[in-house]
């Protein structure tokens, strides 16, 4: 199996059975090393979808009590099992990731940590569960995702969002 993708680059692959046992090993190290509910770590994103072409990078899913309380102690239990918070300012969520080696150019694993039970944490898995269960709407996204790329168009931010507002509609839709 190959994860990883450099920074900024976008590709997707068919999906891969192993993506699900990479993100069980990769939750059991998590959960050995760093005092968390075991309940609050979920793989989401569409390597967490079977059967939908995805980047090969695993999103993992931790929900704390508070993000605004994880001090440097809890970011260096990340960084030795070597995952590494990224500059990304948004104020629900820090974002962490691992990458191959120390030139961090090739992301492998991305940790989403957000407030437990909160508005990012549900809506993140309510997309993951409708994808999971829905052929239609997965296929309608993996076309979306296609769409992007056949246009030329590879650069993450503009790739997530373009997916943006599908991902929203769908959220919305569903809670109607």
């Amino acid at each position: 199996m190959k994860l990883g993708l450099k920074n900024n680059e976008v590709v997707i692959v068919p999906y891969n059975q192993e993506w699900e046992i990479e993100f069980n090993g990769v939750r059991q190290e998590i959960l050995k090393n760093i005092n968390l509910n075991c309940n609050c770590i979920e793989h989401v994103g569409s390597t967490a979808i079977k059967g939908i072409k995805a980047k090969p990078i695993i999103d993992i899913l931790i929900g704390v009590d508070d993000i605004s309380k994880l001090d440097d102690s809890f970011f260096n239990q990340l960084k030795k099992l070597g995952f590494y918070r990224l500059r990304i300012q948004k104020h629900d969520e820090i974002v962490c990731a691992k990458f191959i080696d120390n030139t961090f150019e090739i992301k492998t694993h991305i940790i989403h940590l957000v407030n437990f039970n909160q508005k990012k944490w549900n809506d993140l898995i309510l997309f993951r569960d409708i994808l999971r269960t829905h052929d239609n709407i997965k296929k309608q996204y993996e076309n979306i995702k296609q769409t992007f790329l056949e246009n030329n168009l590879n650069e993450i931010t503009a790739y997530t969002d373009y997916k943006e507002n599908f991902v929203k509609d769908t959220l919305k839709n569903y809670r109607e």
